[in-house]
């Protein structure tokens, strides 16, 4: 029979508060989304981290949308770092299936950590 379904309502305000994070911060959607897909959504990790970035791509096409016509997205500032994101992208979508997920459980957590005391003190 399959997978049953999750709670279309749960799953839906699981990817509007990864819409509001990354609408709101510039970014940050996947942080909220992949403990939301595995405790509302039923997904075990590997599936969450997956499904994030898969939502995670339109939320940021519409947010640098959003800015780009607002006037504060500078696109020749901005390619670099989309080339390079691609590349890490790609290595990172290889690389995937080979990680343990107890490791990428950890370093997620330590880029979390590392994120926080930099908003908090720099």
């Amino acid at each position: 029979m399959g997978k049953k379904l999750p709670d279309w309502a749960r799953c839906a305000a699981a990817g509007a508060a990864a819409g509001v994070a990354n609408g709101f911060f510039g970014g940050g959607g996947g942080m909220v989304l992949v403990p939301l897909l595995r405790r509302w959504c039923g997904l075990d990790q590997r599936e969450a981290f997956a499904t994030s970035v898969a939502i995670i791509l339109p939320l940021c096409v519409l947010s640098s949308a959003i800015y780009f016509f607002r006037g504060t997205l500078d696109l020749v500032v901005a390619l670099p770092y989309l080339v390079g994101g691609l590349a890490g992208g790609f290595l990172g979508g290889k690389l995937f299936r080979r990680v343990n997920m107890d490791w990428l459980r950890r370093v997620f957590a330590l880029f979390l950590l590392y994120g926080g005391v930099r908003a908090l003190f720099f």
